[in-house]
């Protein structure tokens, strides 16, 4: 199961980079930064973030892959919350990733 969402930011890629990695690693959710992968070009900047987080409520792992460019010229923002689910083959999911990229829109909401 996955839950994503798409916003469009006022704010540079580096800053929403910033306040996206400070929210989810050390707000509320409190979830480990597991990569981040930065790149630019003379058309814009690109981050790349992805973070885990152990949920004890399904005893199973969710991960947050959250993509920042300014490519065509304004801050986009997807992000993408997967697993949290239950089962080898029903993967029935409890809410864990709609919960995690709901974080993303809540930390950049005043920015869109």
């Amino acid at each position: 199961m996955l839950d994503s969402i798409d916003l469009v930011l006022r704010i540079t890629p580096l800053q929403a980079a910033q306040i996206v990695e400070t929210e989810i690693v050390n707000g509320a959710f409190s979830a480990e930064l597991v990569d981040k992968y930065y790149t630019y070009g003379n058309s814009g900047e690109c981050y790349v973030l992805v973070f885990e987080k152990y949920f004890m409520r399904t005893s199973s792992r969710a991960s947050l892959t959250v993509f920042i460019t300014n490519i065509s010229g304004v801050t986009r923002v997807h992000a993408v919350g997967s697993g949290g689910g239950q089962g080898t083959f029903l993967s029935f999911d409890w809410g864990a990733a709609s919960s995690f990229a709901g974080n993303v829109a809540a930390a950049l909401e005043q920015y869109q």
